[in-house]
Parts: structure tokens; C-alpha cells; sequence
């Protein structure tokens, strides 16, 4: 566009091409993940880029030179590290002669935890900010040629940004843990039926019962020393787990060096060595369950450090949700409640969208009835137990 006041939409092959101010105004300060120092992070670490088959693509828009809206975006040549399927799709439309790969991707990598995904500077510029950049993506993405574009993981306003631009919805779960006020997780373990309340004792005593001491490291707290031993148990389980893990030394160097304020480290020692860590993330209200790893097995060792620890730094900290990332109903019994996630998703072939458009309505029903269900099974009490002192 041209002229006093037009709109300008281009994309950027680095997010270092990107001021980093500039970025982290739209970006603003709730959400870890979509903050400059972060995606830089798995940038400059290689993480990202490179032959990884992430390579970055992001969008600016800008009026009169000054950016008012990014978006981050990458060109994907695989489905890996995403946590919203849709292998079925590609080999779907592979079998009728189409090609799926390249595509783009609106997302944060390897990262299955809601948030912004049009980041936008507040002011009078915002809703045509918002505008050119969902419109921006998909004008992007018919001149590459894409097959398609995928926008996981947005916040609910987002999305319904998306699917006015024309984008089909897709609808997940997730399983995350409230803060009602408590005080204390003894306050939370109140809230529980009786022998969920017992079980999660039991689960908590026997974690550290061999010599395990437990410990929350956050900013200058976390050395040099704990992140070698972190990465030893992310390296021993993500190669068990994925083969190849997503994320290299280099990338939780920087993490550390450029975030280790937003950053909640439980680190588990036994006999003066680190045994077992999980990484989480600090938002302005919530905390992010990411990884874990472990060098050695203790029973519910796991359920400590990921959700019992994230739920009690939550209460400590005043936090008012742990979003403990994708799958994994074994964590509705440890407090933590089924919650949709949502996609969005543009088709570039018309007869291949149809045929996802009638999958997506079964499949959106069918994850709304077992949210239901699951959420029938939540372990708090449904009437008030007042013999909670003798029953504990």
C-alpha cells in the first residue's frame, strides 16, 4: 500500500531483523513464550532454522515506518513439534496426488501452551493491525504456494479473528490446574475428595522417601551447574521419548542468560547430585509446565516436580493457573481439569478444506463430549466434607 497512513505487510527471514523492542511492545508481558528474547533464543542456538525444517518467517506491519503489529510464522517442510496433529491430513491429501509440505506455521515451536499469536502495539492502530496481519498471512501464503497455513495454540480472541477471515477451527484438551484462592496446598488438598487427598500425600512422601530434596530455582538461583544437569535429563528422556530432542545446550544458555527471571527451574538432588528437573515458565498470572527429564526412576517423582511442585509455587507466588502442556490424563486426578485449547487452519484447495471441514465438525464434537466426561471425574469434592480434619 501507499500513500499518508497505508499499511505496509512484509515478512522477515530472522527475528533479529526485528528490533527488539519494538517487538516486545506488540508482544506485550503476559505470555513468556511470544517475548523477543525467547524465539531469538531458538534462533540463535540453531533450534530453529537451519535444517531443522522450522525456518522462520515472520510478519510486520507497519504504518508509516513504524511496526504496529508482528506475527511469528515459519515455512515447515515436516509436522514435528507442533502437538496439533495433522499427519493424518498430509498423507490424506499425498494419497490423491497433492503435496502438503512446505506449509506455514503461526505458532511458537515445540511449545503446546496458548497464547497470542497477533501481537499488537495498543493504541488507535490495533484493530487494522490485527487485520492486515491475519489478511497478510494468507495473501503470504498463496504467493508462496503453499498448501496451507496452521495457527496453533491462539488465544480464544484470536481464533475468532481467524475463523472470520474465513479459517477452519479445530478444537483440543489440555489439563490445567485453577488457584480458588488457596493459601496453602493443604487449602488445596481440602478442596479434594477424601482419598484423593490421601493419594496425593501418599504420592508426595513417597517421591522424596529415598533422600530426594526438592528445590525452586528461579533468576540468579540458577547456575551454570544446573542447567548442564538439566540438559543431561531433557537429552536422556527426549531421546527416549522423540528420538531427536527439539532443543540444543546453546538454546538454554541463552534462555538463562536472557530470561532467567521468567524462568522456575525444580531441581531434584539426591546424595548431593541432580537426579531429575522439569523447566517451567513464568507468565504475569500463570506458570508453564514445559519439560522434564530424569536420570534415575523414583516412584511419583515425576507428579512431584512437574504439577505438585508447579501448584505449590503457584500458591506460594499468588499465580491464578499451571497450564502443565499437552496430553496426559493422569493429570486429572493430581487437580489439574480438562480445558480446550483451539487451531485454525487455511486450505488452499477447496475440495481438500471440505474434506477437512467435515472432519473438523465430528471431531470438535467428540472433544467437547470428552471434556465433559473427563470433567465428570475431577477429583474435588461435590459437597462440602465436614469431617475433612478426621478423614485427612
Amino acid at each position: 500500500m501507499s500513500g499518508a497512513g497505508a499499511l505496509a505487510v512484509r515478512a522477515v527471514d530472522g527475528i533479529a531483523e526485528i528490533d527488539a523492542a519494538t517487538w516486545n511492545v506488540c508482544a506485550g508481558d503476559d505470555n513468556p513464550f511470544t517475548r523477543y528474547e525467547f524465539l531469538h533464543a531458538l534462533e540463535a542456538s540453531g533450534s530453529v532454522g537451519g535444517r531443522t525444517g522450522w525456518q522462520p518467517y515472520h510478519l510486520v506491519v507497519e504504518r508509516g515506518g513504524k511496526a504496529i503489529g508482528v506475527m511469528p510464522m515459519y515455512a515447515k517442510s515436516h509436522s514435528q513439534g507442533e502437538y496439533v496433529f495433522d499427519h493424518g491430513w498430509a498423507h490424506a491429501l499425498e494419497r490423491a496426488g497433492g503435496r502438503y509440505y512446505p506449509k506455514f506455521q503461526v505458532a511458537v515451536p515445540f511449545t503446546p501452551a496458548t497464547g497470542p499469536r497477533l501481537l499488537v502495539r495498543p493504541g488507535p492502530d490495533a484493530d487494522d493491525a490485527y487485520t492486515a496481519l491475519v489478511h497478510g498471512a494468507v495473501e503470504v501464503a498463496r504467493r508462496a504456494g503453499v498448501s496451507s497455513l496452521h495457527v496453533t495454540f491462539p488465544t480464544e480472541d484470536d481464533c475468532a479473528r481467524f475463523e472470520a477471515a474465513g479459517f477452519l477451527v479445530r478444537n483440543d484438551q489440555q489439563f490445567h490446574w485453577s488457584n480458588e484462592g488457596y493459601g496453602s496446598f493443604d487449602d488445596f488438598l481440602a478442596a479434594l475428595a477424601s482419598r484423593k487427598r490421601k493419594q496425593i500425600r501418599k504420592e508426595r512422601a513417597e517421591a522424596v522417601c529415598s533422600g530426594v530434596e526438592i528445590e525452586a530455582l528461579n533468576g540468579a538461583a540458577i547456575t551454570s551447574a544446573a542447567w548442564d544437569a538439566f540438559y543431561a535429563f531433557y537429552m536422556d528422556t527426549g531421546g527416549r521419548k522423540w528420538g531427536r530432542p527439539y532443543l540444543n545446550r546453546k538454546f538454554f544458555h541463552l534462555l538463562g542468560e536472557s530470561m532467567a527471571e521468567r524462568v522456575v527451574l525444580i531441581m531434584c538432588r539426591r546424595q548431593g547430585r541432580y537426579i531429575a528437573g522439569a523447566l517451567n515458565l513464568l507468565g504475569r498470572d500463570t506458570l508453564y509446565g514445559r519439560n522434564w527429564g530424569c536420570l534415575e526412576h523414583h516412584p511419583f517423582l515425576h507428579f512431584e516436580a512437574c504439577y505438585y511442585q508447579a501448584i505449590d509455587y503457584a500458591i506460594r507466588h499468588g499465580l491464578s493457573r499451571v497450564e502443565a502442556g499437552a496430553q496426559g490424563e493422569h493429570k486429572l486426578a493430581r487437580g489439574y481439569r480438562p480445558s480446550k485449547t483451539c487451531s485454525a487452519h487455511w486450505i488452499r484447495d477447496p475440495g481438500f478444506r471440505r474434506a477437512v471441514e467435515n472432519f473438523l465438525v465430528e471431531e470438535r464434537r467428540e472433544v467437547e463430549r470428552g471434556i465433559r466426561i473427563l470433567d465428570s471425574h475431577n477429583p474435588f469434592r461435590k459437597v462440602p466434607d465436614e469431617h475433612y480434619e478426621e478423614s485427612a
